[in-house]
């Protein structure tokens, strides 16, 4: 008889929430499905992964790349399901949501849902959200913002144990259907260089080339680059931006690649000059040897100052690079999205997509501001300014004063002789000009589509007509186009919060065996502001609570919170010295009423289900 005491009953693991998964609705119908309309009944069996994206969110973007090797690794038992849910009035629009579905290589089915109504029933607050859904059809996590990749994995792949021990578990071909691929010189091109023999360098973006165009800007001269994703050789992935150095090679932004790489047209050599090929996150080093520093999305490039300027829109930045000295540096902004001027170092730019430089100013598209902005060299530094633009929310095709004019998502700038600007408005399809003289703004051409940049020929403008893959040359009009004006906000439903206290939780989990890493001190951090700024009475600012208590100012009944939280996560194994260590990521802008009944508590999940949901 053994008289040893009975070991301990190991505890049960936490059981997850069961959460019923709403059904997938969306008034534009389905895409890559060869025609079929897909439901949640035909997803049981299957880990379905939604993915609530918008095609002008560059973490949008990221997170469609951070997908790609799950979506392969684990081809027979995920589903993934893009449900696209628009911020601009563009992005409602169907024929635009198919050329977004092609030109970023989206391989798996996607709801096009014009009307958030699938983003309310999953109670979505921000782009990029990833809600999973079991083989039962019961939600089982959801993670908001980037950097989740590795959480996905582990959560993946117990849940293939999981279900394959119960039986519920459905192995086989998932419901994407490739379309049919479309001949063409250019595939969504995204911007375009004279080069000093006359001809045209084009950046055929979807195909991860560049193409030299002749003169006429249609005959194909020759193609650089292997045509597939790849950082070695002369592989792009989505490159963008193009500028001339003065030895006469050509600086690119390798967009995905995260890099920026030189072609020589003499002898079509290429090399990458700066970034890792990986991306930059908060706390990597923001200056030093070029090649040793992440960079993150670079979107367009232009020669000022001596140095390449660079639009970094993943990161809401400006850098340099300096070819001399073979360095990249932070040159203005923050990382906080949003429109505010100043001093570069403080100043804020939400996805800076567009560069032109003439004499002491650097002209920018700032993309999710819907604003023309500008650094200018002063004796004091550079400080940055706004000619047309007011923030994230306001948006639309407005002549006029440049106080109340409005752009849609610009992408593209050009200087112009007579020192106006054109400005390549993408999302209403048109070709604007500012004129810093008398400070008006005024439309030169509509019927463009999704227009990406221009280039001066002689006296020709030549604009890169994206979603119709082709360049499109224009005699430059002396006088306007006339448009009727319309004005937009972005659609989504403001939240109703109660006056007073408003409690701010970031809801975060650390992934499965993981830990948060408190080795060198907090590994959090929430910053919170505010439009207008009198919105809050007091808890703006920056500190390492994933919680805050906000005061609202009773003056105020309406506006837009700007909550930036970060974590990160190390794997949790004492025995590892060097364990693996990840950052989940995301900014939200939450519009919000005050209502006598409205909610006194606030949660944003990062990562995670909230317990009080």
């Amino acid at each position: 008889m053994n008289d040893a005491a009975p070991a301990p009953t190991p505890a049960p693991a936490p059981r997850r929430a069961r959460v019923r998964a709403p059904e997938l609705i969306g008034k534009g119908g389905w895409l890559n499905t060869g025609g079929k309309d897909l439901s949640l009944a035909d997803l049981r069996g299957r880990i379905a992964i939604l993915d609530f994206w918008t095609f002008c969110c560059i973490n949008c973007l990221h997170v469609l790349d951070e997908l790609r090797e799950l979506e392969e690794k684990h081809r027979d038992t995920v589903v993934i399901i893009g449900v696209h849910s628009p911020k601009f009035v563009h992005e409602a629009e169907h024929a635009a949501v198919v050329d977004a579905v092609e030109r970023y290589q989206v391989h798996h089915p996607v709801l096009d849902d014009p009307e958030l109504a699938t983003w309310k029933q999953y109670a979505v607050r921000a782009w990029p959200t990833l809600v999973v859904i079991d083989p039962e059809g019961y939600i089982v996590a959801q993670h908001a913002g980037e950097g989740h990749a590795h959480a996905l994995a582990r959560l993946v792949e117990e849940l293939e144990a999981e279900h394959e021990a119960k039986g519920t578990l459905r192995r086989g071909d998932g419901p994407y259907v490739a379309p049919e691929p479309v001949a063409g010189a250019l595939r969504f091109p995204g911007k375009a260089l004279l080069l000093p023999s006359g001809n045209l360098l084009v950046s055929d973006s979807t195909r991860h080339q560049l193409v030299e165009l002749a003169a006429d800007g249609e005959s194909v001269v020759r193609r650089i680059g292997s045509g597939e994703r790849g950082f070695a050789g002369d592989s792009f992935s989505e490159p963008q931006g193009l500028a001339l150095l003065p030895d006469g090679r050509v600086v690119v932004a390798d967009t995905v690649n995260h890099a920026l790489r030189t072609y020589d047209p003499a002898t079509g050599h290429v090399e990458t000059v700066a970034g890792t090929g990986r991306q930059w996150w908060q706390g990597s080093p923001t200056s030093g040897p070029a090649l040793e520093v992440d960079l993150s999305s670079p979107w367009d490039v232009a020669w000022w100052q001596d140095r390449v300027w660079i639009a970094m829109a993943g990161v809401h930045q400006l850098w340099t690079w300096d070819p001399a000295a073979g360095t990249v540096e932070v040159a203005a902004g923050t990382t906080n999205e949003g429109l505010l001027d100043g001093p570069a170092a403080e100043a804020w730019f939400a996805q800076p997509s567009g560069l032109a430089a003439v004499g002491d100013r650097l002209w920018i598209a700032d993309s999710e501001t819907s604003a023309l902005r500008y650094v200018e060299a002063g004796d004091d530094g550079y400080v940055v300014k706004s000619a047309v633009g007011t923030g994230l929310f306001d948006f639309g095709h407005r002549d006029g004063d440049a106080a109340q004019a409005l752009l849609q998502h610009p992408l593209g700038v050009t200087a112009l002789p007579d020192g106006s600007v054109a400005v390549c408005d993408t999302y209403n399809h048109a070709l604007r000009r500012y004129d810093p003289a008398s400070g008006q703004v005024s439309t030169l051409a509509t019927d463009l589509r999704e227009p990406s940049d221009a280039v001066l020929v002689g006296e020709d403008i030549v604009v890169v007509e994206s979603a119709r893959h082709r360049l499109t040359r224009l005699r430059l009009p002396e006088e306007a186009v006339r448009v009727d004006a319309v004005a937009h906000r972005t659609q989504r439903a403001a939240t109703e919060v109660a006056p007073g206290t408003l409690r701010l939780d970031i809801v975060f989990q650390a992934p499965g065996g993981q830990k948060l890493d408190t080795r060198y001190g907090p590994s959090t951090r929430l910053l919170v502001s505010s439009t207008p700024p009198e919105l809050l009475a007091d808890g703006e600012g920056a500190g390492t609570d994933l919680f805050r208590e906000l005061a609202l100012n009773p003056d105020v009944t309406e506006g837009v919170l700007h909550v930036s939280a970060m974590a990160a996560s190390c794997d949790d194994d004492p025995a590892n010295e060097y364990p693996a260590c990840h950052v989940h990521q995301q900014d939200w802008g939450v519009p919000v009423r005050v209502t006598a009944d409205g909610a006194s508590r606030l949660p944003l999940v990062l990562a995670g289900m909230d317990a009080e949901g």
